[in-house]
């Protein structure tokens, strides 16, 4: 009885930290915090280097958990010498390159923190080069290779500060990133036939296995990553259901200072030809005309020096 409790316990316990961990997560960023895949990504941006293997690789992913600050969704070393930062982005921005150096500046302060190095002693610090890659799994017809900073923001003129974030659409056949985009893409699809439902998920999923795309870590986290996504498809569609509500809300007080606005406009006139026949007491054309005694004193002054 007691191993059974015990069970229950640890069972709901792996639930929590799953529903926990999915929350900040998406299947990318579940992907790659595992080193079998880390080091496939890394062997698909850098396919000359032979030598790394998992050990070199250390995950440096800015977290967010419990504050709205900056997060991105991946960040790894190789050694002490190149740190990379990768976004998985469906929606087209040119914004992603301020993200993309606000990642960089916070994982360097990071990395000086950690390796405990100070930016105000006269040492030269250590700093591993930087490399900013996007991988882009939505539309778009013209594909650059690499957006810049200056390029995107400045016309293309010199200035002190630029940034450069290569440009991943499909990867190369079979390599990790090729697969990542075929699940996307193929999410998408059964996405348009299921909609936002399980149903599209495990379909989703039972495709891939098929076509070996991403085979492996779909069969060994087929729960999580269903779980992952039904949290992302209920967070989407809470966002869907807000920004209907906020218009719906917006349109509804529009309306709703029209009306105002026309009640001010027909009182105003109301208290003018009341003004003008010179029959009540300005009280009374306050009252009649559900305005302040002010308003209808500055109207008889307009009013009478018109005339």
């Amino acid at each position: 009885m007691k191993t059974l409790e015990k069970s229950d316990k640890e069972q709901k316990k792996e639930d929590t930290t799953i529903m926990k961990r999915t929350i900040k997560d998406s299947v990318f960023t579940n992907l790659f915090q595992d080193k079998k895949y880390l080091i496939q990504l890394y062997q698909a941006l850098h396919p000359e280097d032979k030598e790394v293997t998992e050990d070199n690789l250390t995950d440096v992913t800015i977290e967010n958990v419990l504050t709205d600050n900056i997060y991105n969704d991946l960040g790894f070393m190789v050694g002490n010498r190149l740190l990379i930062l990768v976004e998985a982005q469906s929606t087209w921005t040119v914004n992603i390159i301020i993200r993309a150096l606000m990642y960089l500046i916070q994982t360097y302060h990071n990395y000086f923190e950690r390796t405990k190095q100070s930016l105000y002693k006269s040492k030269k610090v250590q700093i591993p080069m930087p490399e900013l890659y996007v991988i882009y799994t939505g539309d778009r017809k013209t594909k650059p290779s690499e957006i810049s900073l200056s390029q995107e923001f400045f016309g293309g003129k010199e200035c002190c500060l630029d940034v450069k974030v290569k440009m991943i659409y499909d990867g190369k056949e079979g390599d990790i990133i090729n697969q990542y985009v075929l699940f996307t893409k193929v999410c998408n699809e059964q996405i348009a036939l299921y909609g936002r439902t399980q149903k599209s998920i495990l379909e989703a999923i039972r495709i891939c296995k098929d076509r070996n795309v991403l085979r492996e870590y779909l069969e060994s986290r087929e729960k999580e990553v269903v779980d992952i996504m039904m949290v992302l498809y209920d967070e989407q569609e809470i966002l869907r259901s807000y920004v209907e509500s906020e218009v719906h809300e917006a349109v509804h007080e529009a309306r709703l200072e029209e009306r105002r606005e026309a009640t001010y406009e027909a009182n105003i006139k109301m208290a003018k030809r009341m003004l003008l026949k010179k029959k009540y007491s300005l009280e009374e054309i306050a009252d009649c005309a559900e305005l302040p005694l002010e308003a209808i004193k500055e109207l008889e002054a307009e009013l009478f020096q018109q005339i």
